[in-house]
């Protein structure tokens, strides 16, 4: 009986290498999936991260906000003026990403509303790193946004 109980209690070698195989295999699936993730996917940036990453060349910033607000404001600098009603936004977007759908493109309104809901409309139309700044040109519950943080702006 002792002999069968220890042999129970002790894997045999088989089963060890099955066991960290199969380990191995699940860790490095995992581990390819984690790399492969998108950096900026469901981020949000301050008004200073989106300048800094702007003027880096390390995201795409699009102020989706209308002509009269670029107007009265300016424009975030580094970004491009994209007014979100247009009938072809998604095409214009594509352009301006060079038809790359995994290109981090940050996006601002004016308090963080209007480029929460697009984001996500990019999202569910492939873009894979769409990224928020919920404070906006105007602030919002979030943050003083980009006016108050007194981060420089392009008038036109």
């Amino acid at each position: 009986m002792t002999h069968i109980s220890a042999r129970l209690r002790r894997p045999s070698r088989r089963r060890f290498l099955l066991i960290a195989g199969g380990a191995t295999v699940l860790v490095t699936s995992a581990g390819y999936a984690v790399a492969r993730r998108d950096r900026f996917e469901g981020s949000e940036f301050t008004p200073p991260e989106a300048l800094a990453a702007a003027r880096a060349g390390d995201i795409l910033l699009i102020d989706i906000r209308r002509p009269d607000e670029w107007q009265a404001t300016g424009i975030a600098e580094g970004a491009r003026p994209l007014d979100m009603r247009r009938d072809d936004f998604l095409a214009a977007l594509g352009d301006y990403s060079d038809g790359d759908l995994d290109r981090p493109i940050a996006l601002i309104c004016a308090r963080g509303v209007r480029s929460d809901r697009v984001s996500a409309r990019l999202q569910a139309a492939g873009f894979t790193n769409v990224i928020d700044i919920p404070e906006g040109m105007l602030g919002s519950s979030a943050g003083p946004g980009w006016l108050e943080r007194g981060l420089p702006v392009v008038r036109r």
